[in-house]
């Protein structure tokens, strides 16, 4: 495999896009079927998704330049990603008891990332072609 033509910082760029752009199209199709609140509740799923993708490029950064320093990471980045979990089922605690959101909306929601890397797989594959 040639990853001489990749730019990792590029194609992040590009899954954060991907990730706006199917979560618009998710909360407008959501709305448009099953109301605002669907919408609503896709939307804040999806923004769960991108602030959990934004935590794993930052915690994929850190063990990077842990492994380049031959130093073993800090303590803070297990820390970050056992409390990521916890902050995510405190949220779908809250939509269930506290709230009249969706939590169907809200859980889709949470694979906006999945489908932007999806997405970006697809483009990359496209494009390499050519």
């Amino acid at each position: 495999m040639d990853l001489d033509g990749f730019d990792i910082g590029r194609a992040v760029v590009r899954i954060s896009r991907w990730l706006l752009l199917v979560a618009l199209l998710g909360a407008a199709v959501g709305s448009a079927l099953r109301g605002w609140r669907w919408g609503l509740a896709f939307l804040l799923g999806a923004g769960a998704s991108y602030i959990n993708f934004r935590w794993i490029h930052r915690l994929v950064n850190s063990l990077g330049d842990a492994a380049a320093k031959r130093k073993p990471p800090r303590a803070r980045v297990a820390v970050l990603l056992g409390l990521r979990y916890l902050l995510l089922g405190a949220g779908a605690y809250a939509i269930l008891r506290f709230s009249t959101l969706s939590l169907a909306a809200v859980l889709l929601g949470l694979f906006v990332s999945v489908a932007a890397v999806i997405l970006e797989i697809l483009f990359e594959l496209i494009y390499a072609r050519t």
